[in-house]
């Protein structure tokens, strides 16, 4: 194996060595450099895609119904906004906003497969055509522009559209060999030739090179995306096991059995047998399951609730009230206190929780202002991210 190390993309390509004497692999690493927009990514991780499952060439048409069926669940799931926004508030990028489309225009749920997604692009692709062709004016081409000008024939990388698949049809046929060329239709009937030595590399490689999409990508979605967390965990459906809250329903429990707890929304005691613990700002937002975000409600509610934000200024109080009185019991009683350490491991991570909120001393003013000088910047920026408040 060789190794090469881009540097510039500050991720390193592991290909075998047969590759280097045929093939441009400095230019290919170059294929993610510099985008205006994200679905330049979700375009290289198309093509990845469809040439591991086999394909020799694809239409524009297929590679952006890809790209849609792969964004769709960070768009909508975690209000993901794939190149930011306007200051008007409108989304920039086309590819966010075909997903936006499909999902008002289909009836599928957030979590539908790629089967699912693809199969409503097909049914409503006139009501998706023009975003579609939007993602076709400068991609297909400018995601080559890392093997330009380096050997050979030289051209302005601003030329026309038509100018530089010509360019680069030149190019391949002559002087280096690039991952596609371009065919001669119109529209998204334009089809895109997979080269073969690169369908080789490429199928050789493929956890790799989506893994090093997948590691830029990151990148550019947390620089356009700066006040959500856990990022790199939204690109995909996550496994449900990942939420860890068992310990933490065993402390809850535990205290059940001391005194009442009243449900922050619907005012009554908490019955010990019809309860779930659940987030009060977003597990989708927050990717983690802190002791200090947890809370028992009432099992009727929590499908409504859903991943939608309470109304702050109406729960907080209740939410603070119920974590200040599970902090007195956990400096209280020694049985409570050893079900809050074994929530330690999963549960504990938050250096302000362990060091402020939940130290020995704090009377319940101290606690619920530190609970909420810390909570309410996170809250807020689930609000801006656009999840929506949840009317009771």
């Amino acid at each position: 194996m060789a190794e090469f190390d881009s540097g510039k993309i500050g991720y390193q390509l592991i290909i075998d060595q047969q590759y280097y004497n045929q093939l441009d692999i400095e230019g290919f690493s170059r294929m993610m450099k510099d985008p205006s927009y994200c679905y330049k990514f979700y375009w290289l991780e198309a093509i990845v895609q469809l040439i591991s499952e086999g394909k020799d060439r694809a239409t524009y048409d297929e590679i952006i119904n890809e790209m849609i069926a792969n964004a769709w669940y960070s768009v909508l799931e975690f209000h993901i906004h794939l190149s930011g926004v306007y200051g008007d508030g409108q989304v920039k990028d086309n590819l966010e906003k075909a997903v936006c489309r499909l999902h008002e225009l289909s009836n599928i749920p957030i979590n539908a497969s790629k089967v699912e997604i693809k199969n409503q692009i097909n049914i409503f692709d006139k009501e998706l055509h023009s975003m579609k062709m939007n993602l076709t004016t400068n991609v297909p081409y400018k995601a080559l522009s890392g093997f330009a000008n380096r050997v050979g024939e030289k051209v302005d990388l601003n030329s026309s559209a038509g100018r530089m698949m010509a360019y680069y049809n030149r190019l391949s046929h002559k002087d280096i060999l690039l991952p596609y060329t371009f065919g001669e239709e119109n529209g998204l009937n334009r089809q895109i030739t997979f080269n073969n030595a690169w369908v080789s590399m490429i199928q050789d490689q493929t956890a790799m090179i989506l893994g090093w999409i997948q590691y830029e990508k990151v990148k550019w979605l947390q620089n356009n995306n700066p006040e959500v967390p856990g990022l790199i965990y939204k690109l995909a459906p996550l496994d449900e096991k990942m939420r860890k809250l068992s310990h933490v329903r065993k402390l809850w429990e535990g205290i059940l059995d001391i005194q009442p707890v009243i449900d922050v929304f619907k005012g009554t005691e908490i019955e010990k047998n019809a309860y779930d613990v659940d987030h009060f700002i977003p597990w989708s937002f927050v990717m983690n399951d802190e002791l200090w975000n947890l809370m028992p409600m009432d099992s009727s509610l929590n499908s409504s609730k859903s991943d939608k934000l309470p109304e702050w200024d109406k729960f907080f109080g209740m939410f603070a009230g119920n974590q200040f009185v599970m902090y007195e019991l956990i400096q209280e009683k020694a049985g409570i206190r050893k079900l809050y350490e074994a929530c330690y491991r999963d549960n504990l991570h938050s250096i302000w929780a362990n060091v402020e909120l939940y130290q020995k001393g704090n009377s319940k003013e101290e606690f619920c202002g530190i609970l909420e000088k810390n909570m309410r910047p996170v809250y807020d920026s689930a609000r801006r991210q656009g999840y929506e408040v949840w009317k009771v």
